[in-house]
């Protein structure tokens, strides 16, 4: 599939008069490869955190671009936050424009920029302007040798399922997670499961929570489920503070789509597709989740490298202490520059 997309990047960026070469070497659910996008006039789309400054580091993908002759956009609703020679678009025409897109925030960034260009997946390049991010990998002042490894195409493209979500009204496209959360004084969420059509079970708990393998260290993670690797085309769903039914989180395949229905006597929980509140639902009403494989493309520089931060990061979530109490147990350390250190 992901094969036939970058074939179908090739056509168009001939139509576009960019003979440029495109080499590719598949390596599992990874490639690497000579990006078409890359060349002389291609255009880096820049995804914004909401609230962090980006500034600094937008000043320094300007003046790498402006020399290597590349160009750099952005939503126009974020232009007042960027120097003047970032072209300002409208969203559609990010999406449909990029041939990278570069995140400058944390995880939730990245995944914005995930469902961003899910109907059209480019690269995405993770840049770190938070504490701890497992998918970002580049951290500003490495982001100079991190272009130039996306110029020269020495990087991996890390490739990424989605959920989508039908819910009867909309369908949606989800990175991390689907949570179903009972809100206080509403009861608790009381739903049925269903694989491949299949009555397969009930629940009856606090929360619901569905993951992606991205999404299996977040919110599923603090509810007990399991790390799932990102190579692994499947969901797990996970009860939190479960009550009766079902009580262990459940790893699904991607082959086998599934269906939460709400029992009647269930509380009205709220529905969150990665981490924002859509809706409340209605005992009665259902949702089907369905994996859709290779919906994103993540840049890695290194892979190890990168592999070995996000098991030191994940560690620390497990360590029973904050911050600052694991300074006086590393005399000189900071416990968050350990990430940066593997």
């Amino acid at each position: 599939m992901l094969l036939a997309m970058l074939e179908e990047r090739r056509n168009q960026a001939s139509d576009r008069g960019d003979d440029s070469p495109l080499t590719v070497c598949c390596e599992q659910h990874g490639m690497m490869g000579r990006m078409p996008t890359l060349k002389p006039g291609g255009r880096f789309g820049l995804v914004l955190h909401p609230r962090s400054d980006p500034t600094p580091v937008v000043e320094k993908i300007t003046s790498w671009a402006r020399s290597h002759r590349k160009q750099v956009i952005v939503d126009a609703r974020d232009a007042a936050r960027v120097p003047d020679d970032v072209e300002p678009v409208s969203e559609a025409e990010l999406v449909n424009q990029a041939d990278a897109l570069i995140s400058l925030g944390g995880d939730g960034t990245m995944l914005g920029a995930l469902r961003l260009v899910a109907q059209r997946p480019v690269p995405i390049l993770g840049v770190n302007l938070g504490n701890r991010g497992f998918l970002v990998e580049v951290q500003p002042g490495e982001l100079d040798d991190a272009l130039d490894q996306l110029d020269t195409g020495d990087f991996t493209i890390e490739e990424h399922s989605a959920a989508v979500v039908t819910d009867g009204r909309d369908e949606s496209i989800v990175f991390n997670d689907i949570a179903l959360a009972s809100v206080p004084g509403e009861g608790a969420v009381q739903a049925s499961l269903a694989m491949m059509g299949r009555p397969s079970g009930r629940y009856r708990c606090d929360a619901l929570v569905i993951a992606t393998p991205i999404g299996s260290t977040a919110y599923s993670y603090a509810a007990g489920g399991p790390v799932v690797s990102p190579m692994l085309d499947a969901v797990v769903i996970s009860p939190v503070a479960p009550i009766s039914g079902i009580s262990r989180p459940a790893v699904i395949s991607a082959a086998e789509p599934l269906a939460l229905a709400l029992l009647e006597g269930s509380g009205r929980p709220a529905l969150q597709l990665d981490g924002t509140i859509v809706r409340r639902m209605q005992p009665g009403e259902a949702i089907e989740v369905r994996l859709r494989p290779r919906a994103g493309l993540v840049v890695r520089l290194d892979s190890e490298r990168y592999q070995g931060r996000s098991q030191v990061k994940l560690s620390l979530l497990d360590l029973p202490f904050l911050p600052e109490e694991l300074r006086d147990l590393l005399p000189g350390r900071n416990p968050v520059e350990l990430t940066l250190d593997t």
